[in-house]
């Protein structure tokens, strides 16, 4: 097994351990597209304690990459609810997770076709 293999397993079985209703193929997608990311503790984790990193998830991935034109509240308010959905006491709040359920919210899953 590669390590991509092995991150998209980690990320199927967590996806079903939280119940996210995320199907398998989509994790796989999503984990593709991240590339190096999921591979660096710092950058494979979403901080949702961290203003900063929030701001960069809404301003690069929800704007930019998802093309969302709706204003910051309404954009921050969609955040906050995947970091409940993924839970806030969980520490493991893995990227491709949490980038899978925002595509998700914004009806957007399209771009990991």
């Amino acid at each position: 097994m590669s390590k991509l293999d092995d991150k998209i397993a980690l990320y199927q079985a967590e996806a079903k351990k939280l119940n996210l209703g995320l199907d398998d193929e989509y994790v796989a997608k999503i984990c593709r597209s991240l590339g190096p990311a999921i591979y660096r503790a710092d950058t494979e984790i979403v901080a949702c304690g961290d203003k900063s990193e929030l701001d960069r998830i809404r301003n690069n991935f929800l704007k930019k990459k998802l093309g969302l034109t709706e204003d910051n509240a309404t954009l921050d308010e969609m955040i906050q609810r995947v970091c409940v959905a993924i839970g806030t006491s969980n520490r493991k709040k893995y990227r491709a997770l949490f980038y899978g359920l925002l595509a998700k919210e914004a009806k957007r899953e399209d771009i990991y076709a």
